[in-house]
């Protein structure tokens, strides 16, 4: 009860900008069970959030001890009005630094979360997914994941974004290792990766912007040409 007290009293302070995805899910629940705190039920709940995405989380939702109907279907009323007035189906990117405002909420995080854009032939945002969440401080990434949701969504580029919760926004060499990886898997299968953004709170960086595996003149020649 003074956990949330104290999550209820630092966001009507500090503002709904302020809380985690973990403590926003918190002030939604308000109250956890004789067996499980509030916190760790909203552990669950952004664990399956993660997983299921918003459009059918329900079901996956009521699986959780816990979580009843009444909650469940607050959580996802919750995601259905924040989907709806933040919506960013259409959004056109001209260039990498365009996507930020539409991510920059992973930066209250203390996890890694790494993040795919899908943009259609006119750079038009399709869906941003959690491609992972790291245990610590690093997020696995499945290649095969990132670009099976490309082709399904009929995506011709995508945009990689991921957080450094240390604060420090140069890549690490796993981080340039991986992209690499990316990029090559990207070339066989003819989708376009047009930059890998890092951010921490306060800054971040672009390895289009710094010339780190991409070339600038293509990338932004594929969003003048649309």
């Amino acid at each position: 009860m003074e956990e949330k007290l104290t999550i209820r009293e630092t966001t009507l302070k500090n503002g709904l900008r302020y809380p985690s995805d973990e403590e926003l899910i918190m002030l939604i629940l308000g109250t956890g069970t004789k067996k499980t705190s509030l916190r760790e039920l909203s552990q669950k709940v952004i664990a399956v959030i993660n997983k299921a995405g918003s459009d059918d989380c329900v079901k996956p939702l009521l699986k959780i001890n816990g979580i009843g109907m009444t909650k469940a279907l607050s959580i996802a009323a919750a995601l259905e009005l924040g989907r709806r007035r933040m919506s960013v189906l259409g959004v056109k990117i001209k260039c990498p630094q365009d996507l930020i405002p539409y991510v920059k909420y992973i930066t209250m995080e203390n996890q890694e979360y790494f993040l795919c854009a899908t943009l259609n032939g006119a750079n038009e945002i399709l869906k941003i997914r959690t491609v992972s969440a790291g245990a610590s401080n690093k997020a696995l990434i499945s290649a095969r994941e990132i670009f099976s949701n490309a082709i399904r969504d009929n995506a011709s580029a995508v945009l990689f974004c991921h957080n450094h919760p240390s604060g420090n926004k140069y890549p690490s060499e796993q981080d340039i290792e991986t992209t690499k990886k990316l990029i090559d898997a990207s070339k066989i299968l003819g989708i376009t990766i047009l930059d890998h953004i890092i951010l921490t709170r306060n800054s971040y960086y672009s390895f289009m912007e710094h010339g780190i595996l991409f070339k600038e003149v293509q990338a932004l020649e594929k969003s003048s040409n649309v």
